[in-house]
């Protein structure tokens, strides 16, 4: 009851918390239907053993316990997450997306992707996130690449009530891979397995199955304009297709 209560408050404080609110009508909803059952289970013994007199006052009773019994749902907002995407390489800087210049090579990646909120905004639609990622890009080359870096989620769209709707942007992170790829060597055959790690996504969940979601992501490495090295490879970028599961 104390839980139920808390959540209501939060709702109340806070309209971006939505699983919450929507598990609080839930709860109510619940309760309501309990509230009915016990009623007519009163009624029938009350009936029987011709307590009438003493109704009201057994239904005070049963139903205080009634709002008492968990109703087996949680409030609590779903902090980690599991993934997997998929895509192809092109030859230009991220920024392609706007300009819409980039070219598609014979270079692919599969990854697995897994992530813990650690924070959120109690006043704005606003998370932070640790995103890590474990992939293999296949093609021109056979890389293995193992990435990790902070990432911001933007949560607050007007359409949120038809399409779930997310932005994240995670600018600075580290990436290895197992060799260098020659995507990534300069005219001298120079390059380097460790770079600034980039994403930004676009991801997008059912309102009623907000678990689940779908995402396009843009997969970067780059020597953050030279500040990792001086050899002057761009790094690799693909474009991306995923699935991501939040437990």
């Amino acid at each position: 009851m104390t839980t139920t209560f808390s959540c209501l408050r939060t709702v109340s404080a806070s309209a971006t918390r939505e699983p919450c609110e929507q598990q609080a009508l839930s709860w109510r909803l619940k309760l309501d239907q309990r509230r009915k059952s016990l009623w007519k289970l009163l009624k029938k013994y009350s009936e029987r053993l011709g307590r009438q007199g003493h109704l009201n006052t057994l239904s005070a009773l049963f139903l205080s316990l009634g709002l008492m019994i968990p109703v087996g749902v949680s409030c609590e907002e779903l902090n980690w997450s599991v993934g997997a995407y998929g895509g192809k390489y092109y030859d230009s800087e991220p920024a392609f997306l706007i300009k819409g210049n980039g070219n598609y090579l014979n270079q692919y990646i599969v990854a697995l992707t897994a992530s813990k909120t650690v924070w959120r905004s109690q006043t704005l639609p606003l998370a932070l996130e640790i995103d890590g990622m474990i992939g293999q890009q296949f093609g021109t080359a056979s890389v293995s690449e193992f990435a990790i870096a902070p990432v911001l989620r933007w949560s607050g769209f007007p359409w949120n009530e038809i399409l779930k709707t997310s932005v994240r942007f995670g600018p600075l992170g580290f990436s290895h891979t197992t060799t260098v790829s020659p995507l990534e060597r300069n005219a001298r055959g120079e390059g380097s397995r460790n770079l600034n790690f980039l994403l930004f996504e676009l991801a997008f969940s059912l309102p009623q199955n907000k678990s689940e979601e779908v995402f396009i992501r843009m997969h970067h490495r780059s020597t953050l304009y030279g500040v990792l090295n001086d050899y002057g490879a761009n790094g690799q970028d693909f474009l991306t297709l995923g699935f991501r599961r939040f437990f």
